[in-house]
């Protein structure tokens, strides 16, 4: 289908009342604006203009650190869209962890946005990595004392939430300011739906169209039960499914925190979007490629007891689609890289 051609809905940044921080109007790309609901944005914590930017700042500060060596930044890159380019998460001092590094992107949107959903929401997860022994191994106290002590910070604070005294809540509260502007929607694949020049060559376009329609087809690909269509520009469904990479999976996933054993080997539904950018893939980092991740899903998914019943075909090892077909969905899901995202300025580290 296409669509009338809309542009981003830009608009400058309103005049601040009083003295207080300068309101901040998110920018949402057309699939966004069309499809999906306003980002929520809770009451306790309004964008502003100086809270998304010191949350820009928190975003990149080694000192959140117990060593003064690593930041959020530290494993999620820009050029990575957010996340980074190893199988697992490397912490302090090295020290790996089992898991691949979440990808950050249209976080506004998203709930327990861990593989094993431990977070109910990006609130809740601001306050873990600075605390875990592996991540940023430090403590709320040192970071509140060390940021306090600061010659700047305390009077940035006081510009975005009207205060001085600098504690957890509010650190956690920028980084989520921040997070929110986050958007990315502006692929190839997004482009074409607002018939918009792609910039790919006719016979890439006409390839992921085919790849679109085998991920739609409930007989071939059967993709979007968990990854949405075109009215979903998330492209996951925000829950958790055993999709079969494992007869006894090693990491129990969802079950860790539910203590269910109907959740064995449950990970959340990662976003498809920017593949191109956020290899190695699944929740382990255990495949190198989407190739390697389309030719799992065609022939190579094991039938576990707590294997999702949508994983119609799992019996038969797979999908089973032909060469061509597999070609054709990579080709599809490298349709939905959004190269403005991680060349966005907005989202660097500041000068």
């Amino acid at each position: 289908m296409l669509f009338p051609l809309v542009f981003f809905s830009c608009k400058e940044d309103p005049e601040p009342v009083g003295d207080g921080p300068t309101p901040y109007e998110i920018e949402y790309p057309y699939v966004m604006e069309t499809y999906l609901p306003p980002i929520n944005v809770p009451h306790d914590n309004p964008m502003t203009v100086e809270g998304v930017e010191l949350g820009r700042q928190m975003f990149y500060e080694k000192k959140l650190s117990g060593t003064n060596t690593m930041s959020c930044s530290s494993c999620h890159f820009a050029e990575y869209s957010f996340t980074d380019n190893n199988k697992v998460a490397i912490g302090h001092e090295g020290v790996p962890e089992t898991r691949n590094v979440p990808v950050l992107v249209n976080l506004g949107w998203m709930d327990r946005v861990l593989w094993d959903g431990r977070a109910k929401s990006i609130f809740a997860h601001g306050f873990l990595p600075v605390t875990n022994p592996i991540e940023m191994h430090n403590t709320w106290a040192n970071v509140e004392k060390t940021l306090n002590e600061d010659p700047e910070y305390p009077a940035l604070f006081k510009k975005a939430f009207g205060t001085d005294i600098i504690d957890s809540i509010l650190i956690v509260k920028a980084l989520n300011q921040f997070e929110r502007t986050m958007i990315s929607g502006n692929a190839p694949f997004d482009k074409y739906q607002q018939n918009i020049a792609t910039g790919w060559a006719s016979d890439s376009i006409a390839s992921a169209l085919r790849g679109f329609d085998i991920f739609m087809d409930e007989t071939k690909g059967d993709c979007f039960h968990c990854h949405g269509d075109v009215t979903n520009p998330l492209w996951t469904d925000n829950l958790f499914h055993n999709t079969g990479l494992d007869i006894d999976p090693p990491d129990p996933g969802l079950a860790k925190v539910t203590g269910n054993p109907a959740d064995l080997g449950k990970f959340k539904t990662p976003t498809l979007r920017n593949l191109v950018f956020t290899a190695p893939y699944m929740h382990d980092g255990r495949f190198a490629t989407l190739e390697e991740v389309v030719s799992f899903y065609s022939t190579g998914v094991q039938a576990t007891n707590t294997i999702d019943p949508l994983m119609k075909r799992a019996f038969e090892g797979g999908v089973h689609l032909t060469g061509e077909e597999e070609k054709d969905l990579v080709m599809f899901l490298k349709s939905l890289s959004d190269s403005s995202y991680i060349e966005n300025p907005k989202f660097q580290k500041p000068q």
